[in-house]
């Protein structure tokens, strides 16, 4: 009888460790998705390729990037302009600008591109 409740005694401390052992795996694994972990380098770079490859986007002025999911990324971007576009070029560059970038990047969900006209000549990358 005492060595049947010594065996479930260590049976329960055995499940206790393996659960506590999971829920610290899961933990760090999905502690980048609570928190809205950036974009990788590869995928940075790849939106700006992308961006600075379209027809009328001078530079990017700022961008930023946040996981919403494993497989969903939120790309947000002021883009440079030239001050002599009309409105419906800027939103036709928009619309090339964002189709390239879901073809470079297919995680890129969600896509919010903001034109500004330059006022001010390229460092370089911004990030």
């Amino acid at each position: 009888m005492v060595r049947l409740a010594l065996l479930l005694q260590c049976a329960s401390a055995v499940a206790a460790v393996l659960l506590v052992s999971i829920a610290i795996i899961l933990a760090t694994e999905i502690k980048s998705l609570l928190i809205g972990e950036s974009a990788l380098p590869e995928e940075v770079t790849a939106v700006h390729t992308a961006l600075l490859s379209t027809p009328g986007v001078d530079r990017i002025i700022h961008l930023r990037t946040m996981h919403l999911g494993p497989e969903e990324l939120l790309v947000a971007a002021k883009i440079a302009v030239s001050a002599s576009d009309t409105g419906a070029s800027i939103a036709a560059t928009i619309d090339v600008a964002e189709a390239r970038l879901r073809q470079a990047l297919p995680t890129a969900k969600v896509v919010y591109l903001e034109p500004d006209i330059d006022r001010q000549p390229a460092p370089g990358l911004t990030a």
